[in-house]
């Protein structure tokens, strides 16, 4: 316990699912963890909540990704909320969560000129301005954490343009890896497969049992379960991995 106090953490995405249970994993081990969401200030509210029911510390922050000025929307109010906390605007810990996504996907031949820009603004873009703008408040020693999708393992037609954008991901975290190596800053991906963030689809029970059989444990991952994996990235333990690309995805796929 308390292997990240005195730290820092932004969380993109973090009002649901990973991004919440990442947030929870980085509060319990005693960061204050910026809450980060577009439009559900409820449900961000809900996190900062949880967290701090369980003695952690947590401010929302409100920014939609992908949109013109979304970089200085988010980082003033990033450093409004940490200078409140803590005294200073010192970043310790990144994860770039958020992303755009859809259920259903879209066969290549009907991606308009529109969804095919919005996924690359929101998953692709987005992170790498963020990192681009964070790297001035991360100290030296400090971590950066990318999520991608076990979909960058496999050729799914119907989300082309969200796997392009995972893919750039993890080239970006790679990149990045060996850029901010000299100042210990690490930086790597984790790859989860089919989670339960809350979405309609889980409820059905012949979905969830489709999709269950795509793991080695024939089962939907939980989002703590990823969570668990980005914070041991978090954490000092970690300060040998850099560059890597962690499968938190259940054994998917593996035959």
């Amino acid at each position: 316990m308390n292997k990240l106090s005195g730290k820092t953490a932004l969380v993109t995405g973090s009002s649901r699912g990973i991004g919440r249970a990442t947030a929870i994993g980085l509060a319990r081990e005693g960061a204050l963890v910026a809450v980060h969401y577009a439009h559900n200030e409820q449900a961000a509210q809900e996190t900062v909540e949880l967290i701090e029911k369980d003695g952690g510390r947590a401010f929302r922050l409100g920014a939609e990704l992908g949109v013109p000025g979304d970089i200085d929307q988010l980082f003033s109010g990033l450093e409004a909320g940490l200078r409140e906390h803590t005294g200073k605007t010192t970043l310790d810990i990144l994860v770039n969560n958020a992303c755009e996504t859809s259920a259903t996907g879209t066969a290549p031949e009907d991606v308009s000129v529109e969804e095919f820009d919005r996924f690359f603004a929101v998953n692709a873009k987005a992170p790498f301005f963020i990192i681009q703008r964070a790297l001035g408040l991360i100290p030296d020693g400090g971590r950066v954490i990318n999520i991608s999708s076990g979909l960058t393992r496999v050729a799914n037609p119907s989300h082309t343009v969200y796997t392009m954008t995972k893919g750039a991901i993890e080239q970006l975290s790679r990149t990045f890896a060996r850029h901010l190596a000299p100042r210990g800053i690490t930086v790597n991906t984790v790859i989860p497969g089919i989670t339960d963030n809350g979405n309609p689809v889980f409820k059905i029970p012949e979905a969830r049992e489709q999709m269950s059989q795509l793991s080695a444990f024939k089962r939907i991952g939980e989002p703590e379960e990823v969570a668990d994996v980005i914070v041991f990235l978090a954490t000092d333990e970690a300060r040998w991995i850099t560059g890597a690309q962690l499968d938190a995805s259940g054994g998917s796929l593996l035959g």
